[in-house]
């Protein structure tokens, strides 16, 4: 179970204290987006702007940027000591706005070079909608896993795995069924889903094999899960 920017339904999304409360609530993975500000500092943020004036991360110092309310990479990092969780790190990268971040073979590199700093190559996930990103991760680091992030038109998982250089494809809810998953666990291809809120939701992707769920409600999912014995 992964909890989708930290804790978002009682913390700011993308906040030490969300994710926190995360990992208190018994998360498996914590889920975070990266942007890069101008010095190169790795910043937990979803856009590439800084809330709510609209000022590029890019034209910002990390120091800057963490003035402003955001986490650093390293911020984040640091909280591994508090259980053996595992950080899902998005990347960023935006084909269409190449201004807005690294290049993304550098990007990776950035990337898996914190990772490495922290020693935490076996607990981390690298997933990215830039398939350019997955491809170059795969030659830069490949002890890292990968997840291809998909919400486009619905494709099979291995269809995806295998354009990005992933093992496992992270989809969007709104466009899996059981069929989905029964292709993809045919061709060996690991799954996450986002993002998944409610009892409802939460036990059809089980019944339908999702090997993990990206949540807003981590403790909710925790305790859900607990009282199935799951």
């Amino acid at each position: 179970m992964h909890a989708h920017r930290g804790a978002p339904l009682k913390f700011a999304e993308n906040t030490v204290p969300g994710f926190v409360c995360a990992i208190e609530a018994g998360a498996d993975f914590i889920e975070l987006d990266l942007g890069v500000a101008r010095d190169g500092a790795l910043v937990v943020s979803h856009d590439p702007w800084l809330k709510p004036e609209g000022t590029l991360l890019r034209d910002v110092t990390g120091e800057e940027a963490r003035a402003r309310g955001c986490a650093l990479l390293e911020d984040v990092l640091e909280l591994a000591g508090r259980g053996g969780f595992g950080f899902n790190l998005e990347v960023k990268s935006f084909p269409d706005r190449p201004e807005l971040a690294p290049a993304p073979e550098r990007f990776a590199e950035m990337v898996a070079g914190a990772v490495r700093a922290w020693g935490l190559e076996r607990r981390s996930l690298i997933q990215s909608f830039d398939f350019r990103v997955t491809r170059a991760m795969r030659r830069i680091a490949p002890e890292l896993p990968c997840a291809a992030l998909w919400e486009g038109e619905p494709r099979a998982a291995a269809e995806i795995a295998a354009e990005a250089e992933t093992d496992a494809v992270s989809v969007a809810w709104r466009l899996v069924d059981g069929s989905w998953f029964d292709g993809a666990r045919a061709a060996g291809v690991e799954t996450l889903v986002w993002t998944v809120n409610g009892e409802r939701a939460w036990e059809q992707a089980l019944a339908w094999g999702a090997e993990a769920i990206i949540t807003d409600d981590a403790a909710g999912l925790v305790e859900y899960l607990g009282a199935r014995g799951l």
